[in-house]
């Protein structure tokens, strides 16, 4: 006698286009919505079913935790995991478009560099020897000779007033973007901005466009806050905002990097940027811009920013200082609508920013004296002439085996392959290299095997040189 179980028991197919996982969690909802598998029926083991069917507990977790997430499935401890009892008298309905829970370290190995250690092409990391250490620290020394007591009492909890008022200035000069300082909050980082953003307002359930592929950990944080995200595809003209309104138009929030697509490297086009701005007004949505490395164009002038053209107060729009000065400073900034200064204002009052106000204060000093557009302009320059070191030694090392998109700007090169991506860059993973494949940032989509890297940390040509001779044999 057969079990309803016996049929997502059968073997699962490599080969397919679907992910493992998905394969396992789309033939477990199947049966559960066919009634197969009743509320309340236990599902095998992890380790159980992992083992019959061949593949890693990790994948059969991923399944499980997706169909948890989504009211299938039930974990109730030792006593294992049961299709949940609250089916009971109903149709299951097709479920919404949902993302597993992203486990982004294992799938994304060194995506952020921690510690001390930076791998060659190492993503998101700026060239480190040339920040300027000795002003930075004058003038971070100068702050605290200047320290007075009330300076050692709590710090302002929506971020340093001067610094506040430099960035607004910076904003309106190099982005087109007219705010007062009040509407600027100091964060740490891009995660912290999008934290302060999940507190504010998002609600448990609502779901969130994010682009794809894009940006791994963006993703997770506001789904570990309780959203529910929806993939929504990125091609030549950036994300298909067509997409994203039939698949999810009562969506909460659209996260997107719309100057510099993150990774790919695309502009969103101006129809696309109306589009989405119509959607957010007539929606009630919110629009979350990270302004990922708008700084650095190497043709052209820098596209201004989606928050420009906001005329109807949607756009909360992020900027980091990790990839323009260095990742410890963990100090970046959010620019959110004016109507919604009041509420912004409460919830930092309640989980404050967590950010130095001695590197605030230091890093203000550093923009009001001019430091931090020199230090911009220097930067745009020695990018792109390492930019093309590895390019050139890349190409003549490695030929057609690596062909690489003419993107305009950025921090890293996009080179495609005739392999898969994802195996290359788990070989490279264990031989200490630091690039990543470009489907291991899709959730859905599936694009042409190629591979991101870094090149702000190449310092000569002959470093360049010796890159290429490490990944050529990975290329095989």
């Amino acid at each position: 006698m057969t079990s309803p179980l016996d049929s997502f028991r059968q073997p699962l197919d490599p080969s397919h286009e679907l992910p493992i996982y998905r394969q396992l969690y789309e033939r477990i909802r199947d049966a559960i919505t066919r009634g197969a598998l009743r509320p309340g029926e236990r599902v095998p083991p992890v380790r159980g079913l992992a083992g019959e069917l061949g593949v890693a507990r990790g994948t059969v977790e991923l399944a499980y935790q997706l169909l948890t997430s989504e009211g299938y499935l039930l974990a109730r401890g030792p006593a294992g995991t049961v299709v949940s009892p609250q089916l009971a008298g109903r149709t299951a309905a097709a479920p919404p478009v949902l993302v597993a829970p992203d486990t982004v370290e294992r799938a994304l190995p060194g995506l952020i560099a921690h510690g001390p250690t930076l791998r060659p092409f190492q993503l998101g990391v700026p060239a480190l020897d040339a920040f300027p250490r000795a002003l930075w620290s004058r003038l971070c020394a100068r702050r605290l000779r200047q320290q007075s007591a009330s300076m050692l009492a709590y710090p302002e909890p929506c971020g340093y007033g001067p610094l506040r008022e430099a960035v607004a200035g910076y904003l309106g000069i190099s982005r087109g973007i007219a705010c007062d300082p009040a509407q600027v909050f100091i964060c740490a980082g891009y995660q912290g901005a999008l934290d302060l953003i999940s507190r504010t307002l998002l609600e448990p359930g609502q779901r969130y466009w994010h682009e794809d592929p894009g940006y791994p950990r963006g993703r997770e944080l506001l789904r570990r806050a309780g959203g529910v995200p929806v993939p929504v595809a990125v091609d030549a003209d950036g994300l298909r905002v067509e997409d994203g309104i039939a698949r999810a138009p009562d969506a909460r929030f659209a996260l997107v990097t719309p100057s510099q697509q993150s990774p790919t490297g695309v502009a969103l086009s101006l129809p696309r940027r109306l589009a989405l701005l119509d959607w957010a007004a007539s929606s009630g949505a919110w629009i979350v811009e990270d302004d990922y490395d708008s700084e650095y164009r190497y043709a052209g002038f820098p596209l201004p920013a989606l928050k420009s053209l906001d005329r109807a107060g949607r756009v909360l729009y992020t900027g980091t200082f990790s990839k323009v000065l260095y990742p410890a400073l963990r100090l970046g900034y959010l620019v959110v609508p004016a109507g919604l200064v009041e509420d912004f204002v409460r919830a930092q009052q309640v989980f404050s920013s967590g950010c130095a106000e001695l590197l605030q204060a230091t890093l203000c000093d550093f923009m009001q004296e001019g430091h931090f557009a020199r230090h911009l302009k220097r930067t745009r320059a020695l990018y792109a002439q390492r930019r093309q070191w590895l390019r050139k030694a890349l190409e003549e090392r490695l030929g057609e085996r690596l062909r690489f998109a003419d993107t305009p700007g950025g921090l890293h090169l996009i080179g495609a392959l005739d392999q898969d991506d994802l195996a290359v860059a788990r070989r490279a993973h264990a031989e200490g290299l630091g690039l990543q494949a470009l489907n291991a940032w899709c959730v859905e989509a599936r694009r042409e095997p190629a591979l991101i890297m870094s090149f702000t940390n190449v310092t000569d040509e002959q470093f360049s040189g010796r890159l290429a001779e490490r990944l050529a044999p990975l290329l095989t």
